[in-house]
């Protein structure tokens, strides 16, 4: 059987609509300027200059929740990770709207950057609303298998925590069934309102906006490492 590990392409095409001339300045000039760089270990020093917490996006979408933490939270880092190159222009839009110093992003695999951060870095890790990939014989590309979750859960600190959220209901039983056959996670909720209401702390999406819109539940998970 394939090792989900070495499934590195977790997601398709990387660029959608033509960028407008704006856009396009964005990626020339800013992404440049707070991109992760390309090779070599990294931690808070490399990334922003002196030590802070860390946590990482995988698959931010526009930018929303990372631009929402970030602003928050300006004494912690960010590192927002996307394959897709509208995605990374809507981080940018934030990042240079609301002057954004604590993001750094890559576009491209989160688990490439993810695996070159020290063992126990990490504060906390967001998977908001990742592909399904609703077909079984697609299962081994999901994030949520144990290959990728070994190594987050080797870059997390203890007590840090690992947030999912999921309007897909095949991910969501999938995400259940495989994050309990793990003991170095600990599921926060203790009643279905905990996993079924958003905590004030996560900054909504346009995906959860739509997902309601469209009549779909969006469900929140929290896991604590242990």
């Amino acid at each position: 059987m394939t090792d989900p590990m070495t499934t590195r392409r977790l997601y398709g095409r990387r660029q959608g609509h033509k960028l407008r001339l704006g856009q396009a300045d964005l990626v020339e000039r800013l992404l440049p300027e707070i991109s992760v760089p390309d090779t070599g270990p990294i931690d808070a020093i490399t990334l922003f200059g002196g030590d802070r917490p860390l946590e990482v996006e995988i698959g931010f979408g526009a930018g929303e929740h990372l631009a929402g933490q970030a602003g928050a939270r300006r004494e912690t880092g960010f590192i927002g990770c996307e394959p897709f190159l509208n995605g990374v222009v809507g981080a940018l839009a934030h990042v240079r709207d609301d002057a954004l110093d604590n993001v750094r992003l890559h576009m491209g695999d989160a688990l490439d950057v993810i695996e070159r951060l020290p063992d126990a870095s990490l504060s906390r890790v967001y998977l908001l609303h990742p592909d399904p990939w609703r077909k079984a014989r697609h299962a081994k590309r999901r994030m949520i298998n144990h290959g990728p979750l070994d190594l987050i859960a080797a870059k997390l600190k203890p007590g840090a925590e690992f947030r999912l959220g999921t309007d897909d209901p095949t991910y969501c039983r999938w995400s259940m069934m495989i994050m309990n056959q793990r003991g170095d996670f600990a599921w926060t909720a203790k009643v279905p309102a905990d996993f079924l209401t958003r905590p004030d702390d996560w900054p909504e999406t346009r995906y959860e906006r739509k997902a309601r819109r469209q009549g779909r539940e969006v469900w929140y998970f929290r896991y604590l490492r242990v």
